[in-house]
């Protein structure tokens, strides 16, 4: 066998070739060895990046100057073409394509707008942009609280810091309309210096203490899903509007029906049937912790903000949407069926809670609008007591289940036990009414009127659609700009004052 040296003097392009690629093996070694480094340092840099960020700071802007990726991320909520089959990420008009809302919600600022929500990017706007807001035309005006701001936007944090909790609930919504302008982003959930997930409003760090746990004690993965539960939670308003989660007896839907009933508490008085209603806001986590993967220790986050590789860097998706549009990071790491397996697993899970959900909507249009018939015929107060208990702890349980994002597929026995005990209260209330009517003498079948579209049933209950637009347009036209200029003009003095060599402490402050 001939040695390489005898080879290559036999045959010297057999040289040339041994050193081109010997060259090409050093240059890409070298590349992959450069690579690595650079890598490395960009994670360390990741890790631990330079940043003079306030720690009040609300704009998502100036936090995506130091953390672009993220921000690259978070910017994509603007896009809202994504559509599943019940859900989606566009303005979607719940009142129109279900127009049994608008009885169920009669006397409640539900009855007049009800949208699907849109992506964090959009809070704020969305606040602005509802009629249940009203249009409040001066500071003080306005049918809501600025409690309404609390979990819309990390301009709250800042009020809060300046004013206090109590100062800042006891405030109208239209009070801090000026202030209150940067949506939901980087510090509603991140200490900037260390980037920690924090908790940056009081009500839930307030429920663990009246409960007896720490909040601080949490681990990374559970504050993964506790910086969502800040907000995705059901809450109510308590003295002077101070922002309360009603978890002191539990937190499935019979467990709070029972902390509000030891309270006397009442949302609204119903408008067709004069019951003493409580709305659901949006209990969802309160729901996902009754599922599969909350008890496998999946978080919020692993799911609805996967993380996502670039270059060296590890690092959360911030686009915050529905696992149905970003299967394979969301779901395909843990789940080993297909993609349209998957799609239908959860479709079929939302279909049939939505049926039997259907079925107690049904029932309860029917409940308001017979006692509303059996006050007409004379009913009294008190023969109508039990009734109007029934129809507002059906409606409960029925709204627990239909106000909570995704947990048809979060927890599904769950709601359909919930949804389940919600049609017995229902039909007991339309046994009870019914007993009443034949009290009054009223023997025959309850006429019951045509609230089949979202117009005719807006107007059965006396809403004026047309000036409530017309109101609303007005205060978009005139005072959300005033709004808008007066932010403007301060987040311009607070890049001067950090520009200023000399300046010390929160620029954010006057």
């Amino acid at each position: 066998m001939r040695s390489i040296t005898e080879t290559v003097q036999a045959k010297p392009w057999v040289g040339w070739l041994l050193f081109f690629g010997t060259m090409i093996a050093v240059f890409v070694m070298g590349m992959f060895t450069y690579t690595i480094v650079e890598r490395r340092t960009e994670a360390q840099f990741m890790l631990s990046p330079p940043t003079d960020i306030d720690p009040l700071e609300p704009r998502p802007e100036v936090w995506g100057r130091t953390f672009p990726r993220q921000f690259n991320t978070y910017e994509q909520m603007a896009d809202t073409s994504f559509r599943s089959k019940h859900l989606g990420s566009y303005r979607r008009d719940l009142l129109e394509e279900n127009p049994r809302l608008v009885i169920l919600f009669a006397g409640y600022a539900f009855s007049r707008d009800y949208n699907l929500a849109r992506g964090h990017i959009y809070s704020v706007v969305d606040v602005q942009e509802t009629l249940r807001t009203g249009a409040p035309m001066e500071k003080g005006d306005g049918p809501q609280p600025a409690t309404c701001w609390t979990c819309k936007s990390p301009d709250v944090a800042r009020l809060m810091h300046e004013h206090g909790p109590d100062g800042f609930y006891a405030k109208e919504l239209s009070d801090f309309g000026h202030e209150v302008v940067n949506p939901i982003s980087c510090a509603s959930c991140h200490d900037p210096e260390t980037m920690n997930l924090r908790i940056t409003l009081p009500a839930l760090a307030e429920t663990f203490e009246r409960t007896g746990r720490d909040v601080t004690k949490a681990t990374h993965q559970e504050m993964r899903s506790l910086t969502c539960a800040q907000c995705h939670v059901e809450y109510y308003f308590g003295k002077d509007n101070y922002l309360i989660f009603p978890w002191d007896e539990g937190m499935r839907a019979e467990d709070m029906a029972e902390y509000f009933d030891e309270r006397n508490f009442v949302d609204w008085t119903h408008g067709v049937s004069r019951a003493p209603m409580i709305k659901a806001q949006h209990p969802d986590y309160e729901v996902f912790t009754t599922g599969i993967h909350y008890q496998r220790g999946v978080s919020c986050a692993d799911c609805h903000m996967p993380y996502k590789t670039e270059g060296g860097q590890k690092f959360t998706d911030h686009r915050i949407q529905s696992p149905l549009n970003n299967i394979a990071n969301a779901c395909q790491t843990c789940h080993r069926q297909s993609e349209e397996e998957l799609i239908r697993n959860v479709y079929d899970r939302q279909d049939m809670v939505k049926e039997v959900r259907t079925t107690l909507e049904d029932i309860l249009v029917k409940a308001h609008l017979e006692a509303e018939f059996a006050w007409n015929q004379g009913a009294e107060e008190e023969q109508m007591a039990d009734a109007l208990h029934l129809i507002r702890h059906a409606q409960w349980r029925w709204d627990y289940a239909a106000a909570t994002h995704g947990g048809s597929f979060h927890a599904p026995l769950e709601l359909t036990r919930t949804i389940g005990a919600g049609i017995d209260l229902a039909h007991r209330a339309r046994r009870k009414i019914a007993s009443v009517l034949i009290d009054l003498g009223h023997t025959g079948p309850v006429p019951l009127p045509d609230v089949s579209t979202k117009e005719k049933a807006q107007a059965y209950i006396g809403l004026d659609m047309a000036q409530l637009r017309a109101e609303k347009e007005e205060f978009l036209d005139t005072v959300v700009p005033q709004w808008l200029a007066e932010a403007h003009e301060r987040h311009q003095r607070w890049d001067e004052r950090k520009a200023d060599p000399d300046w010390e402490g929160s620029y954010l402050f006057d």
